[in-house]
Order: structure tokens, then C-alpha cells, then sequence
């Protein structure tokens, strides 16, 4: 569909969100973005990924080209090698980067990688959100952090701004902001073991608010030829209609009413109370201490509030006979939520076909499994799925 998708706005209690600038169709790409930061999630990834665009290197005998100057970051082609990775990462990782704790490593990965861009993209990523005011605990690492950059980085390299007071403010965007690209999915690894590969911030993506029933789901393809493999693609669940807020969830959908809340308020900051939460807030559990589930499809964002209900395409969608009394909302998860085992990941619609028709066939945001959606006359029943493989 022409014209722009998306809009920001400023919401009431909700701080800055994207809304639908026009009506959305079922499975619209409404976002597709590159992103202004892009760092290694550890060390380790080093050997496993290419620094440029993190793309899997190529298997033994195809030796990857190494970094000239710190010889410890490889490149998947001569292109990527042009590219490089950020300056200050590479000079930190020619002065031992790795003797570094492992607990300081990620950070002081993100930090290096954050320095090292231009002013104009420091001064864009500093205007994201933050996350919650940080801990003493939290302060106290900042300063250690800044003191290691400090070590690390020749001083000529070194932005204008850099201090004691701007790391500990990149450090909060870095939290709240940063999405995950993960390794490719094996079945054969369960989903606790799967890991990242690589974190990206996105300028428009960060707007993206939560709720536990969301309208949209993000993918990301790293491992697709071409360029932008790492731009990060939105795509609608279903119709939003315009002026209505987009949403993603910031975790995998099938987390309990306690962990999710646990995990958004010490993340976040906030209290959850969309419908979903206020539906399964009434409901009784044996163990209140429940799990963490898991957290390899966490989205990491930092929102002043939560959604306050679900899309009227939804609600639409879902109607009287779309659930029972107890989980009114169970529709949502026969069509929306990945049935492979140990995935849980989102399935969402393949774009529109070219003449307009609605492609009836659903991808998976964690492990890619395509399923063909039936055409039935009927909605199926809440506990009946219309999916086939």
C-alpha cells in the first residue's frame, strides 16, 4: 500500500510511541529499518560471525579474512573487510580487550562500538529513552566501565564528549533499546542454549511500546544475501486501523502474568496492564515464584507505560466466540503462537500478494517455520488451530 505507515506521536502516561498513519493491512511489512548501532554480543562471536555484517563465516577451508589491524574480528567478503567494525573496538581489542571480566565484556563491547560513531548518530542514539535510574550497584559499574574504556582506547580516538557523566547515559540506551539478532535456529539446540549473535539499535524500532497481546512482530534475516541483512522488518499480525498504537511484545508471548510483570518492571519500569494482564492478574497459581521463562526472544526497549488494550482488529478478530470466560484472549495463541517445540516464537503473515490478496501464509520470528493458514468460512474455535504445515 502507498504513503507511509508509521507516525510518531507522544501519548498521555505512554511517553513516544508509533502510531498507524493510515489503515494496515494482515502481514504489511510497516517497518523496515537499518540500524545506527551494531555490536558483537561477546568475544566469542568474534570467531563465529563476520564483524561487518555478522553473517555466519563461511566453514573451514573458506579461511575468512581477518582484521589487519586487530586480527581477532574476521569479514565474510571483501566487501565487509572495507567496511570494518568500529575504530575503537578494534584498537581496544589489539590492547587485550579480552583479559577484560567476562561480566564487563558485553558492556564495554556496546560501549566502544557506541563511541566510535560519528556525532550526529552519538547524538541520535543519546535521544532515546533511558532506562530506569540506576542503582548504586549500577553507578558503580559505569564508573568502572568508563575507567576501562579509558585504558582501552587510544585517547586521539576518543570522542570530544567522552566522560565520566556521558558513558553511564549510553550505558541506559544501550539497555532499554538494543534488539537481539540471534544465531540461527537448530533443532537440535534447545531454546535456553540458543544465543545472540549481535544487538542492533533502531531509531524508529525503539519507539515500538509494549503489550502482551501485540499487533505487530519484528524479524530479523541476518544470514539473507544482499545488503540491509541486518535491518530489522515489522510486520502486522493483523489489521490496525488508523491512529491506532503499534505494538510488539518485549518477550516471548507464552510468559506468565507474574514473569512478565516481574521482568517489565525491573527492565521497564513499569507496571503492565493491558487487558491481557488485567484477565490473568484474577487467575491463582500453585508456585507464585514461577519462572523467568525464556529470555532469548527478549526485545530489549525502555517505555514509561505499558499498553492499555488490545487493536480493534484484534478485538474484532478474537469476537464473543474467539475464547471461553476463564482466557478470553486464547484465539490469539492458536493463530499467533509458534507450535513447534521449544520455539514460542511469533507467527505473523507473509506480506499481501501483488494483486492485494492476503497470503494466508505465517512465518515464525524465532525458528522461520512457514504454515499455510486454511480458508474456512468459519473462524476456527479457540482451542481448534487453522494452521497447517
Amino acid at each position: 500500500m502507498a504513503g507511509e505507515a508509521l507516525r510518531a506521536a507522544d501519548l498521555p502516561g505512554r511517553g513516544r510511541a508509533l502510531l498507524a498513519a493510515r489503515e494496515i493491512i494482515e502481514g504489511e511489512v510497516i517497518l523496515s529499518e537499518p540500524p545506527i548501532l551494531l555490536y558483537p554480543s561477546s568475544l566469542a562471536s568474534l570467531r563465529s560471525y563476520c564483524s561487518a555484517c555478522f553473517r555466519s563465516l563461511p566453514p573451514p577451508p573458506h579461511a575468512p579474512a581477518a582484521c589487519p589491524s586487530c586480527r581477532a574480528a574476521a569479514f565474510c567478503s571483501p566487501a565487509c573487510a572495507a567496511a570494518s567494525h568500529p575504530r575503537l573496538l578494534c584498537a581496544a581489542l589489539s590492547r587485550n580487550l579480552a583479559a577484560a571480566p567476562d561480566a564487563h565484556q558485553e558492556a564495554l563491547l556496546f560501549l566502544l562500538s557506541a563511541y566510535s560513531l560519528p556525532d550526529p548518530s552519538l547524538r541520535a542514539l543519546l535521544s532515546l529513552s533511558s532506562a530506569p535510574s540506576p542503582s548504586q550497584q549500577q553507578q558503580d559499574a559505569a564508573a568502572t566501565l568508563h575507567a576501562m574504556v579509558s585504558s582501552l582506547a587510544p585517547p586521539h580516538l576518543l570522542p570530544p564528549g567522552f566522560s565520566p557523566d556521558l558513558t553511564p547515559a549510553l550505558l541506559s540506551k544501550d539497555r532499554t533499546n538494543s534488539f537481539s539478532i540471534m544465531e540461527p535456529y537448530r533443532p537440535d539446540v534447545p531454546l535456553e542454549l540458543r544465543k545472540t549473535r549481535a544487538y542492533a539499535v533502531y531509531l524508529r524500532a525503539s519507539l515500538l511500546n509494549h503489550d502482551c497481546l501485540p499487533n505487530a512482530c519484528h524479524f530479523d534475516y541476518a544470514d539473507r544475501p544482499g545488503p540491509g541483512n541486518t535491518d530489522i522488518v515489522v510486520r502486522a499480525l493483523h489489521g490496525i486501523s488508523e491512529g491506532r498504537e503499534v505494538c510488539i511484545s518485549y518477550f516471548a508471548a507464552n510468559w506468565r502474568y507474574a514473569d512478565r510483570q516481574r521482568r517489565l518492571l525491573e527492565d521497564y519500569g513499569f507496571r503492565c496492564e493491558c487487558d491481557r494482564c488485567q484477565v490473568e492478574s484474577k487467575w491463582k497459581f500453585d508456585d507464585d515464584d514461577g519462572g523467568d521463562g525464556d529470555d532469548t526472544m527478549e526485545e530489549e526497549h525502555d517505555k514509561e507505560d505499558a499498553g492499555d488494550g488490545v487493536d480493534e482488529g484484534m478485538e474484532q478478530e478474537e469476537g464473543s466466540d474467539g475464547g471461553d470466560d476463564d482466557f478470553p484472549h486464547s484465539f490469539f495463541f492458536v493463530r499467533y503462537l509458534c507450535d513447534r517445540e521449544d520455539c514460542y516464537g511469533m507467527l505473523a503473515p507473509l506480506p499481501p500478494l501483488p494483486n492485494g490478496d492476503l497470503s494466508h501464509v505465517f512465518e515464525c520470528n524465532a525458528c522461520g517455520q512457514l504454515k499455510k493458514e486454511e480458508e474456512d468460512d468459519d473462524e476456527p474455535d479457540a482451542g481448534e488451530s487453522s494452521m497447517v504445515n
